[in-house]
């Protein structure tokens, strides 16, 4: 038995509510299970209970044994004073408050039915299970059940991502040019290059690309010199040495400094991935068009933001992928499924906390968007598809990981609306 089964039946009520009785023999009728709080404090607030014709109300709290109270020191805690209810599984001792008046106690082993238990003890085996909990229950589940869910999983998920953003921007004092700039940056460098590039951001203020945006071959000096990849002198490829005349110019004229800026990995990426590439055409993308920001924030088609980012690395790059070392001839174009990337983890949460931050509400145009994007593969996915799971676009796969990451890997099953319907 967990203490949070014994949330759950409270909170759900799914326990025998006939002659319901406290361990004293007094009747009990639940009016309402109260509000569950997941912080300090009882574990449900403001909750209406009946208790021999009397109402009362006030909180409830849920141990597994009525011991657990003084075990954990509740009767010197002020917050417990207005416990109106105990509710527990075994009950092997009376509780009192301070004025030495006893807490009503509902064991509520007497009441739980056995099918409740065997579904709850089924989903935690973990026996031939290879994947999650209630791998073997997916197919039965409700559809309406895990489409609610999932789209709830999606909006909780850019509220995850909602914490970064609203933290660039206070640390940009509310400029959030910066903040898209800082996005993009460490967007562009995946994951292997994500941390070096936002280490970029970090040492570059939005004011000094507003200045070069125009001088794009001025900029990629800039990102190229912050980023320790034109520190080779042994190098003598002609734009190279460009590169290096220009930013040491730059790095006088606007006192930059790269002290703490990580230089990115090439290895075990693929060419157009290399940093030197991302680097250019993130360069480029501030050359070609002017009040990006402003764009994306008018945008509610997914069409303008694929012309947005229809962008390529400079023309150096069309046959290198490294300084000094020509390669087979390409443009060196933002993919569709890149941007796509950029779309799904920039692009979408910048505008849901834009709206957030100005009490608006885009959450249809987001939907709008990220359902014409393809859904994502990866390892994840894969495995909820072979278990009948299947996501049909970028915000089914969004919301089966953020459901993977933070309610089955965790084993909150009880949290989650698909795993608790198999205890209905």
């Amino acid at each position: 038995m967990r203490e949070d089964l014994l949330h759950f039946i409270w909170k759900y009520r799914k326990l025998q509510l006939a002659d319901l009785q406290t361990s004293n023999n007094e009747s009990v009728s639940i009016i309402d299970s109260g509000l569950h709080n997941h912080l300090s404090g009882p574990d449900f607030f403001n909750a209406k209970v009946r208790i021999d014709n009397q109402l009362w109300a006030g909180n409830v709290e849920i141990h597994l044994n009525s011991s657990d109270w003084y075990l954990h020191r509740h009767e010197k805690d002020s917050n417990y004073d207005s416990v109106i209810l105990h509710v527990v599984w075994s009950d092997d001792a009376s509780i009192y408050r301070k004025d030495g008046s006893e807490i009503p106690t509902i064991a509520l082993k007497n009441y739980i039915s056995k099918t409740l238990l065997q579904s709850y003890q089924e989903l935690f085996n973990k026996k031939q299970k290879t994947f999650i909990n209630c791998e073997k229950n997916l197919d039965t589940t409700d559809t309406f059940v895990i489409q609610n869910w999932l789209e709830r999983m999606y909006f909780e998920r850019l509220e995850s991502k909602s914490a970064f953003i609203f933290e660039l921007l206070e640390r940009s004092k509310n400029d959030w040019e910066q903040v898209l700039f800082t996005l993009l940056l460490k967007n562009f460098g995946l994951k292997i290059n994500g941390e070096a590039f936002l280490s970029l951001s970090n040492h570059l203020e939005f004011a000094t690309i507003r200045k070069l945006r125009l001088e794009t071959q001025q900029l990629e000096s800039v990102f190229y010199g912050m980023s320790h990849l034109l520190d080779d002198e042994t190098i003598l490829d002609f734009y190279y040495i460009d590169l290096r005349k220009e930013y040491e110019y730059l790095k006088r004229k606007f006192n930059l400094n790269n002290v703490g800026v990580m230089k990115p990995e090439f290895f075990k990426l693929r060419p157009p991935n290399f940093p030197t590439i991302r680097l250019s055409q993130i360069a480029n993308l501030y050359g070609v068009h002017e009040s990006i920001f402003d764009r994306i924030i008018k945008s509610d088609k997914i069409e303008e933001l694929y012309v947005l980012f229809d962008v390529s690395a400079s023309p150096y790059w069309n046959d290198h992928f490294t300084f000094g070392k020509s390669s087979k001839k390409s443009t060196k174009k933002l993919s569709k499924s890149f941007i796509d990337l950029l779309i799904i983890n920039t692009i979408l949460p910048l505008k849901f906390c834009y709206a957030k931050h100005f009490g608006n509400d885009v959450n249809e145009t987001i939907v709008k968007v990220i359902t014409e994007i393809a859904s994502e593969k990866n390892s994840i996915i894969s495995s909820f598809k072979k278990h009948s799971l299947v996501s049909n676009n970028a915000k089914e796969s969004q919301a089966l990981i953020q459901l993977y990451n933070n309610y089955c890997t965790k084993n909150k099953c009880l949290d989650c609306a698909i795993g608790s319907s198999m205890l209905s």
